[in-house]
């Protein structure tokens, strides 16, 4: 605390990553963050890492000497890296005492993933995942809502995007980890997200594969209820879209619309200094992506053994 000021210092904030997500969403919304001191941004090609910090008024950093100097510098990191780059920096930030905001899904293994929480564990760090649903506003209040009433029944979530549909531009297309693992690891830690708190853990899950990468989940969950998930990249513009209802006692509820990526990134931020401030664990943190991972490998195991 700054006694003179009688304000909290600002949480010095370093980036990971240069690529579309760090250009678009992470690095344009911690530098805009009142409470955040953007405190540098790492990338594997310096020209891109220049770029990117130069735009917010921060240094570049590169090369491994860059990641030491980079987490010397900062209390805490943002990843925008692929999950598997990220998880085993991420153990190398904790260790180094650094809180750590991490990319869904924080590893596609279950190893990879449990390093991580263990990593966060032992030193004593604070962990987020953005889950973007649980950041947005009114998506985190909607669930909020709907896990303090009782007496669900079912719910059913569907994710789909046209990333890689005939004809598509997005730059995201070009991620090739994105590309290989499919609508089941970009998006189904969003849905999961949205149906654990209100459902209740998954105590059973099946799993089958659809058209292209499209994934299908059917869930039992230990309140009793199940759901059924529907998660793909590939969908034809006109078919993709974005739907979560629950159905119960009380009738339905359909989750809102939210106000994009960086508002939610704003939003986990902040709940990542909370967590910081409190020492209280967030709920999304690296423990609950550990788990996330967990389910999304069973998925697969389980979807590419139907296929085969």
């Amino acid at each position: 605390m700054d006694s003179a000021a009688g304000t909290t210092a600002p949480l010095r904030i370093g980036l990971l990553g240069t690529g579309p997500w760090a250009r678009n969403t992470q690095a344009p919304a911690l530098a805009a963050h009142p409470g955040v001191e953007l405190s540098g941004v790492w990338g594997r090609r310096a020209e891109a890492a220049d770029a990117l910090a130069a735009a917010h008024g921060t240094r570049a950093y590169t090369g491994e000497e860059g990641i030491d100097a980079l987490l010397e510098t900062s209390d805490a990191v943002a990843f925008a890296l692929p999950p598997d780059v990220q998880a085993p920096l991420a153990v190398r930030a904790a260790e180094a005492g650094c809180h750590i905001l991490m990319d869904k899904p924080v590893a596609t293994t279950v190893e990879g993933a449990r390093a991580v929480a263990d990593a966060a564990e032992r030193a004593g760090v604070a962990s987020v995942v953005f889950c973007t649903l649980r950041f947005a506003p009114e998506a985190s209040a909607w669930i909020a809502e709907q896990a303090a009433v009782d007496g669900w029944f079912t719910a059913r979530a569907q994710w789909l995007g046209s990333l890689y549909a005939e004809g598509s531009t997005s730059e995201y297309a070009d991620s090739p980890w994105r590309r290989e693992k499919g609508g089941l690891w970009d998006v189904g830690p969003h849905a999961l997200s949205v149906l654990i708190p209100v459902l209740g853990d998954v105590e059973h899950l099946t799993a089958a594969r659809g058209p292209s990468d499209t994934t299908h989940l059917i869930l039992r969950h230990t309140s009793g209820a199940s759901s059924t998930v529907t998660l793909g990249l590939s969908a034809p513009p006109g078919a993709a879209g974005v739907e979560i209802e629950f159905r119960g006692e009380r009738g339905t509820a359909s989750i809102p619309g939210w106000d994009g990526a960086e508002t939610a990134f704003r939003g986990a931020v902040d709940a990542l200094a909370e967590a910081v401030r409190t020492g209280v664990p967030h709920a999304c943190d690296a423990r609950f992506g550990l788990h996330l991972t967990e389910l999304l490998v069973a998925a697969e195991t389980q979807a590419q053994a139907q296929a085969d």
